[in-house]
């Protein structure tokens, strides 16, 4: 009896729902603590904040389940952005068409951020240098990039639509939100149902068998730092308009821990070769509530990242234990 009791939890695969079960937990506490919580308008809050860096941690779930990392995002969100209002600024003088110039300003950081990826994994792949160097060396150069073209200050945007278009909602949920659930109904798709995905895994687990295997190792990894970078613009477009202007100096600040950790937090291990990406969604929302609460409860914001680095170190730890 206790044997099949253990193959059916096996079979169940708890590391799978254990996010979920986490954020049952923290809600219903959350719940019993603050009587604001539960409120329409702090829950769409959440989610809205827990948007940027949770769709950067959609790319970060695929990279990291490579076996690799990327340290760049925060700094490429910024860079990204900042080209992207460049542009739509350029297009608004010479067409006077607000609607043109804002698909261009999309579309340019759109463009920047599939190229940034693409470098970062030409890099990896071709100059077989290890992506903890490569995307902490582009980490320094996209901030310095993005401070320079926008003398260390804010870049503004001159379309009105633009900064409306980072407030809407669709079906009462705000456009950051509904962006992050299409990635990552779209995302999971692509990691369980294609080539791609199940080599993806292959790779992270092992290299040498994914070779031995014939898998073209290089080519999925390209692909992998490729498509985070595009995910990145994604976030960097919904959050320069949100402000409708960029600040170069605090823009991506602090999301490359956000994204780890929402990845961490979600059961996707730092060895790679397997992960969930609505695990991050869950880990990414998990980080938002309990920033949520120390602030209901009083909590100085400038203790919220040593209770995010407990729960990184913590998750860490658990994962380690299961292994």
């Amino acid at each position: 009896m206790n044997k099949n009791v253990i193959a059916f939890f096996r079979m169940f695969q708890y590391e799978k729902i254990a996010p979920f079960v986490a954020l049952l937990v923290l809600f219903v506490a959350s719940s019993v603590l603050s009587p604001y919580f539960l409120q329409a308008k702090n829950l769409l809050n959440i989610l809205r904040q827990v948007s940027y860096s949770g769709t950067i941690a959609l790319g970060m779930t695929f990279v990291i389940i490579s076996g690799g990392i990327d340290l760049s995002v925060g700094s490429l969100a910024a860079f990204n952005a900042s080209m992207g209002i460049l542009f739509l600024n350029y297009l608004m003088n010479k067409l006077g068409n607000e609607y043109l110039a804002m698909a261009g300003g999309i579309v340019t950081a759109l463009l920047l951020g599939v190229l940034s990826g693409a470098l970062n994994g030409f890099m990896i792949t071709r100059g077989k240098i290890a992506p903890f160097i490569v995307t902490l060396g582009t980490m320094a150069i996209f901030r310095s990039l993005a401070l320079f073209i926008g003398s260390a200050g804010e870049i503004r945007s001159v379309s009105v639509h633009y900064g409306n278009f980072g407030m809407e909602s669709i079906l009462f949920v705000p456009v950051p939100v509904f962006a992050m659930i299409i990635l990552t109904v779209v995302l999971t798709l692509v990691l369980n149902s294609t080539r791609y995905g199940r080599y993806l895994c292959a790779v992270g687990s092992n290299v040498r068998v994914a070779i031995f295997s014939a898998i073209n190792v290089n080519r999925i990894k390209f692909i992998t730092y490729t498509l985070c970078g595009f995910i990145v613009s994604v976030s960097a477009v919904m959050l320069s308009s949100r402000f409708n202007a960029v600040s170069t100096s605090n823009l991506g600040m602090g999301f490359e821990l956000d994204a780890i950790a929402a990845v961490i937090i979600g059961g996707t291990p730092l060895t790679g070769g397997r992960g969930t990406v609505w695990g991050t969604v869950m880990g990414a929302i998990i980080l938002g509530i309990i920033n949520n609460m120390l602030n209901m409860l009083g909590v100085s914001p400038y203790l919220q990242g040593t209770v995010k680095g407990l729960v990184i170190i913590g998750a860490v730890y658990i994962q380690s234990q299961k292994a």
